[in-house]
């Protein structure tokens, strides 16, 4: 990346990333923030060698971006980040057991047929109510986080290739249905075609479409997250809005533009298709409300999922969409800015920083005693349902499609007796 000593010295080292690093808050070390990483970065362009020390304070990183928000200089953190894990992955042999995790990771989690295949054995193990965790501890930390963190049982839902607007059409667009939440949270995608269709949209769920490579691109795998994002965008050529209901997803699909900078073929329509890129509740905002809104008495405490708050800078449009149905009260969460450990399969690879992270925001959104716990990430959402767990505390967990869904239907009482 040409610009990159540049982006570097964009960096003050103000200090004002410090308190909003959620590394930096649990250890208090200066190479585990946003400023001393960088500093590291620095290091590295002046010609050190990339040392296994670095790795780790790398590694460490949730890449949650509060530091960007924070960041009066306007550092690109976001891209330095980026740049310097894929620079690890060609540089850097890992261990042979990290080697192993990671690929095993990468070989499953992108692609939905292979996370489909894990639902009949996964269902199995969890009516079966055995314990393997205190046996997957011992032999793997990773192992034993993938055990706590596996989804509840899901009714799979298949969407039809399109989705006919009711009611006068406003628009047509194209919907990323996803990974994880294809597979397992099928019921938020069925909730935002039918939000989507409900305020007047034909819905197109073309049928080719994978993984768009978020979790590739936030975790240095850098070829493979250019391959993903080039299927992505032939996959939805035709629609002029791409409509994204998970926050990583929208994050990665938006910097497609700098993703494939450096390919003279996709560049130009890279760039095109970051610019028609929206996330459900900015799309919604955008489109404005056409669907009558029913009372659901209940109160929710939301979320801000670090990669639509700070990467995308979505705050207020989720809480408005909130706010506009009858009866429901939002109750704001202690220290929202904080990442609560999930940060796409960081909760994996780092199980313990991000268990310390999840505890602490179970314990603040615990404090708001909300009946319903909204999140626009399927990875928050698993992460702290765990956390609070844990806690020995339980609460009921929904996407805001899902919240939008049951009140534009008018399915309040059905809805709040399910999710308590």
């Amino acid at each position: 990346m040409d610009d990159f000593p540049k982006l570097l010295d964009d960096c003050v080292h103000c200090g004002f990333c410090l308190p909003t690093c959620p590394t930096y808050e649990l250890w208090g070390e200066e190479m585990d923030s946003p400023r001393g990483r960088i500093h590291l970065m620095t290091q590295l362009e002046k010609g050190e060698p990339l040392s296994g020390s670095m790795v780790e304070h790398f590694d460490r990183c949730l890449g949650c971006m509060a530091c960007v928000t924070a960041c009066p200089s306007g550092v690109q953190y976001d891209r330095l980040i980026e740049v310097t894990r894929a620079r690890v992955e060609d540089e850097r042999p890992r261990t042979r057991t990290d080697r192993l995790l990671r690929e095993a990771i990468f070989a499953v989690f992108p692609y939905p047929k292979r996370l489909r295949a894990l639902r009949l054995p996964l269902r199995a193990y969890q009516a079966s109510r055995i314990n393997l965790s205190p046996l997957l501890e011992r032999l793997s930390p990773t192992l034993a986080a993938m055990e706590r963190l596996a989804p509840p049982r899901a009714r799979h839902v298949k969407l039809p290739e399109r989705v006919e607007a009711c009611g006068e059409r406003r628009a047509v667009v194209g919907m990323l249905t996803g990974c994880v939440q294809r597979e397992f949270f099928p019921g938020v995608n069925a909730a935002t075609a039918r939000v989507l269709s409900m305020e007047g949209c034909d819905v197109l769920v073309p049928k080719g479409q994978g993984c768009c490579g978020a979790l590739s691109l936030h975790s240095g795998r850098a070829a493979e997250a250019k391959d993903f994002a080039k299927a992505t965008i032939a996959s939805f050529a035709d629609v002029e809005v791409v409509v994204v209901n998970a926050a990583g997803c929208g994050s990665a699909m938006k910097d497609y533009a700098d993703v494939l900078a450096d390919e003279p073929e996709w560049a130009e329509r890279a760039r095109e298709f970051s610019a028609k890129t929206r996330d459900l509740a900015e799309y919604l905002a955008e489109l404005g409300p056409r669907a009558t809104r029913h009372p659901l008495e209940l109160s929710v405490a939301y979320h801000d999922a670090c990669h639509l708050a700070h990467a995308q800078g979505i705050r207020a449009q989720p809480r408005d969409l909130l706010k506009s149905i009858p009866g429901l009260e939002v109750r704001e969460i202690a220290d929202p800015d904080i990442c609560c450990g999930s940060a796409g399969v960081y909760n994996l690879l780092q199980p313990e920083a991000a268990g310390e992270l999840g505890d602490r925001k179970a314990a603040n959104v615990s404090a708001v005693g909300a009946d319903l716990l909204v999140a626009a990430n399927p990875g928050c959402s698993l992460q702290i349902a765990t956390a609070l767990g844990r806690r020995g505390e339980k609460i009921a967990v929904a996407h805001t499609a899902e919240v939008l869904d049951a009140s534009i239907r008018g399915i309040g009482k059905e809805f709040v007796s399910t999710r308590r």
